[in-house]
């Protein structure tokens, strides 16, 4: 019976050996524990505080901030509304929108000028 080495993984963020002992499974990899840290605020991350995009890992709310809804109502505040007229979308041009309500005259009733 010849001898087999154990398995070794590399951590996919320094790239060393990563042994049974120090090992945190995550995302389909096998990282350090000093290794698994959120990509943008460097947090300690734990398997269920952690999102993964694109093989790098975040924490869920660095993860929600990048990648998720932004724009009024999502948490990101009136700061990051846009002035966007939406014409790549077949609006009209920003010089024809009005702020004026377009209310519908009920049906038969002569409109007056």
């Amino acid at each position: 019976m010849p001898f087999k080495p154990p398995e070794t993984f590399k951590c996919p963020k320094c790239n060393q050996n990563v042994y049974a002992a120090e090992e945190v499974p995550a995302a389909g990899k096998k990282w350090h524990k000093m290794c698994f840290k959120c990509g943008l605020c460097k947090k300690m991350l734990e398997a269920m505080t952690m999102a993964e995009h694109e093989g790098n890992v975040y924490c869920k709310q660095c993860y929600a901030r990048k990648f998720g809804p932004k724009g009024y109502g999502f948490g990101q505040g009136a700061g990051t509304l846009g002035m966007d007229t939406g014409e790549h979308l077949g609006n009209k041009s920003g010089s024809e929108m009005t702020n004026k309500p377009n209310y519908a005259a009920p049906p038969g009733a002569a409109q007056q000028d």
